[in-house]
């Protein structure tokens, strides 16, 4: 079956292992080409355009999030069917997931094209850096069929096993951006609106490679049959997508009003805000890549009703993400002014920068650890609660940032992202406790009643 791999059966060490590995270098180009982004405009348009663009993070993971959210969902669902062997439905499962992916992204490309001025402007953008921040959006959520594409393609491959494919094209689409963010802005002088064409480019190039490696996959062959209309199944794909679509936009709306309030402050701080989220969505990286496995390696052995293994899976990537902790959190305790000279230009923006990153640095095990359970529970196909712990995540981002901005300055942003991570991990580590222990004892009774 090409390079999928069956988490049925096997050490579940070695199993995730083989598995996390080649899908966190394709996390970690991804954002080291985010990063490259970030670097390029710091050091070449200098810290007001990287304001603009990281103006943007927070709406591009509204629109995006919901996005990503939907296919992880719709990925469960495929991963369950390829854990039950059941390839007949896996094939439907894929058909109706394409048919609503094509619907969902034209709505979105509307959405977020015409409302796009109004949200920046609620978001209260500096003057100075709204026609940047236009610019770049325009062209980012323009080009967001590319996008969601990836995030589709690389979704269904991860839920079959494969996370060689998605490196392979990461390492290429990497390059590609890299090189072609240096020549917008340096010799063709295209300012952010060239980092967001060279986003859609290598994005487009990424999701076609993951595509014809799905073409070319024997089992997955669709016919005229598996897209014949099925209301079920739309009801089922949707049931499973949407809570984790809204999971990822309402978290995404607490940190839209974070940013609010961070542009409220000045240019100085939305530019270190900036730094701050992009370094730490890169050391987050290792441990949302353990999320993933865990999700893949949960939704298969759920499917084939294997409790035994989810429980051992779980212990790996809960030691994965323990690993990941020590080294980055120490980094961002250690290290933050040597971390934000290597972006950020003006001594005040360096300043602000280093007040924010050793107090996550010294929390992050809180998210780490979130990752991994909150996966846990949606490769069990139970998104509402994960919904609610996003709901949870927002509720506290709001509240600490109302509560603390004006009492101890940029340092809320922070507390906001501390007090957001410890709130969803205890919602969904109950959750993850309780729906296990169900789950397990109803599939006991079951095979209880049918000896």
């Amino acid at each position: 079956m090409n390079n999928t791999s069956d988490f049925t059966s096997g050490d579940p060490k070695k199993l995730i292992l083989g598995f996390f590995f080649p899908l966190l270098l394709t996390n970690a180009l991804q954002q080291l080409y985010s990063f490259a982004d970030t670097a390029i405009v710091g050091k070449g348009l200098g810290d007001n355009s990287l304001a603009a663009v990281g103006n943007m993070s927070s709406l591009c993971f509204l629109i995006i999030g919901f996005s990503a959210g939907l296919s992880n969902g719709f990925s469960v669902l495929i991963g369950q069917s390829f854990g039950q062997k059941d390839l007949a439905k896996l094939r439907k499962t894929l058909a109706h997931s394409i048919e609503l992916a094509v619907m969902i992204t034209t709505l979105l490309t509307l959405f977020s094209m015409i409302f796009l001025r109004t949200i920046l402007g609620l978001m209260q953008t500096d003057p100075s850096i709204m026609e940047e921040s236009l610019q770049y959006g325009y062209i980012l959520f323009g080009g967001l069929f590319a996008t969601i594409a990836y995030n589709m393609c690389s979704g269904i491959l991860r839920a079959l096993g494969d996370s060689r494919t998605p490196l392979k094209a990461i390492i290429i689409s990497s390059i590609m951006n890299i090189t072609l963010n240096a020549a917008f802005i340096f010799i063709c002088h295209l300012g952010v609106g060239g980092v967001a064409m060279a986003t859609i480019i290598s994005q487009i190039f990424s999701g076609v490679f993951c595509l014809n490696k799905l073409r070319k996959t024997d089992f997955l062959f669709l016919s005229k049959a598996d897209f014949a209309p099925d209301k079920a199944m739309y009801a089922v794909l949707l049931k499973n997508g949407v809570p984790m679509a809204f999971m990822n936009s309402i978290t995404a709306v607490g940190c839209i009003v974070v940013q609010y309030f961070v542009n409220g402050l000045g240019v100085a701080f939305t530019s270190a805000y900036s730094v701050c989220s992009r370094y730490l969505n890169m050391f987050m990286q290792p441990a949302a890549t353990a999320g993933l496995a865990m999700s893949s390696y949960t939704s298969q052995n759920y499917g084939a009703k294997r409790f035994d293994r989810i429980l051992a899976g779980l212990r790996v990537c809960i030691g994965i993400s323990a690993v990941t902790y020590v080294i980055f959190g120490s980094i961002m305790v250690f290290l933050p002014r040597q971390l934000a000279s290597l972006i950020l230009n003006g001594t005040e923006q360096i300043d602000h920068a280093v007040q924010f990153l050793p107090m996550c640095g010294i929390m992050i095990f809180a998210v780490d650890i979130l990752f991994v359970i909150r996966n846990g529970v949606q490769g069990m196909g139970f998104p509402f609660v994960p919904m609610l712990s996003g709901i949870a995540e927002m509720l506290l981002r709001i509240g600490a940032i109302i509560l603390f901005t004006n009492r101890i300055g940029f340092r809320a942003t922070a507390l906001a992202e501390i007090c957001a991570w410890i709130g969803a991990l205890t919602i969904n580590t109950v959750a993850f406790i309780v729906v296990f222990g169900r789950e397990k004892a109803v599939n006991e009774t079951g095979s209880d009643a049918g000896i």
